[in-house]
């Protein structure tokens, strides 16, 4: 039950150069609530992204019984929150004549616009305005962040292939159809524009990066709201601020060792170090060796970031078609090379080893979502975040069933637990649907959509 006592959304805990925004809490009002009705936290949208399709008999369920008791390989990881996933076989990607050799550059690229560039002036960006920022378009104003771009790795892949611009290899949001969206590849950064101040919503300015000083300043400042917040709020802040300062040390951490292995690498010996130990693994960011721990600190980000109300919509690029490795994994063979594995069992299995990796990182982010209550329920039953790829296949670069999972409730607008072995449909009708779901008017379908996919849907 909510108290009587209720305290703005948009407050923030203030230290010397920082604020915090503060998780929604049930003693807080919500402008978008219509007068007279209950409390209704606001729906998020997010999306994650893989190049180069998946192995699919390890990725599609057997069959639609068996889906939360025994899932695939690749999903293992999502077990715990099956019954808000929904799996759809047989949603087709955009046919990509006359671009038919260029794949790489258009799978990313219309993976939320649903269109293909524009033939006559393919040297530059012009596409379409993609599905994330036309719901920012419609709910950016209500937030700090009107969306967040996040990615693994630099946008600066040299390649034109069918002559397109190289823009096209490494961006999902478009802001609009001449306007590639870019991504933020640090997460230090990041963390600082979720403590940055902002008096008008879409602005915000940067702090210094953060330290521990400044942090515990900040959130020194929860004792006294703590005092006046119910048990439930308490208990809901507490676990917030944990999250917060476990987000810092792992960003200090990953800082830490990056330092650490350039000193070595530049000879100079470290004192926390015994002369038979092993030399620090190098630490780039945004590449190397751990790559989970990277993309984990950018999830529990994303996390932040739609727990505080920060932004409603999310993108991140786990990685682009431009010869990323996983040395974590046992092997340093390229992404790419492994896919076009003519079904040698090696390569197959390394190409199903480096899905499920990628999977997992999405699974920690929606199994934190899930454990984060919000509302009557928890911060995944008020999300929609989406995992997929731009191919089916990519040893033969095909586009006719495209690998996307679904988690989360959306506000109860989705019908979860589910594969849906035969689901018809194209990408640009998925995404029709899902900006439906979370409550997006849309004037028009979006790409090649041509209808609503209405088996997603809740009560339906």
């Amino acid at each position: 039950m909510r108290s009587n006592f209720l305290i703005d959304r948009r407050t923030c805990l203030k230290g010397v150069g920082a604020s915090l925004a503060l998780p929604l809490l049930e003693t807080m009002g919500w402008a978008e609530s219509a007068k007279g009705k209950s409390f209704q936290p606001p729906v998020r949208l997010g999306f994650m992204y893989m190049p180069h399709g998946v192995i699919m008999d390890q990725f599609w369920p057997k069959n639609p019984e068996s889906f939360l008791s025994a899932p695939p390989p690749a999903l293992e990881s999502l077990r715990p929150v099956l019954d808000r996933c929904l799996l759809m076989k047989g949603i087709s990607g955009v046919p990509i004549a006359p671009f038919n050799g260029a794949p790489h550059a258009l799978e990313l690229s219309t993976w939320l616009t649903a269109a293909l560039p524009d033939a006559a002036t393919r040297n530059q960006i012009n596409i379409a305005i993609s599905a994330d920022q036309i719901a920012a378009n419609y709910v950016g104003a209500l937030t700090s962040l009107p969306s967040l771009e996040l990615a693994t790795m630099p946008q600066t892949h040299k390649e034109n292939q069918e002559g397109l611009n190289e823009g096209y290899y490494s961006h999902c949001s478009f802001r609009s159809p001449t306007q590639a969206v870019p991504a933020e590849t640090n997460p230090r950064s990041v963390l600082n524009r979720l403590f940055g101040t902002s008096d008008k919503p879409g602005q915000v300015t940067a702090t210094d990066p953060l330290d521990r000083k400044m942090l515990d300043l900040v959130i020194g400042g929860a004792k006294d709201l703590r005092r006046k917040l119910p048990q439930d709020d308490q208990h809901k802040l507490d676990e917030y601020l944990d999250s917060v300062r476990a987000v810092e040390r792992r960003i200090a951490a990953i800082e830490s060792r990056q330092k650490e292995a350039a000193l070595e690498k530049a000879g100079v010996s470290s004192s926390k170090r015994h002369a038979s130990d092993s030399q620090p693994i190098e630490i780039k960011i945004p590449e190397g060796d751990k790559r989970s721990d990277y993309m984990q600190v950018m999830c529990d980000l994303n996390v932040l970031a739609f727990q505080t109300d920060t932004t409603r919509v999310s993108t991140y690029i786990g990685s682009t078609p431009n010869g990323v490795s996983y040395p974590e994994l046992g092997f340093k063979d390229e992404h790419h090379s492994q896919t076009h594995h003519n079904n040698e069992a090696e390569k197959v299995r390394k190409v199903a080893a480096i899905t499920k990796f990628n999977i997992d990182q999405f699974a920690h982010m929606v199994n934190q979502m899930a454990n984060l209550r919000e509302g009557d329920g928890t911060l995944l039953d008020n999300c929609i975040m989406v995992w997929g790829s731009g191919l089916e296949d990519g040893n033969k670069h095909s586009r006719g069933n495209l690998p996307f999972i679904v988690a989360g409730k959306g506000g109860g607008s989705l019908h979860t637990g589910r594969f849906l072995p035969d689901t018809k449909g194209n990408q640009g009708d998925l995404l029709t649907t899902l900006l439906a779901c979370a409550g997006v008017p849309l004037d028009r379908p979006i790409g090649i959509a041509t209808k609503q996919i209405t088996e997603m849907k809740a009560g339906i």
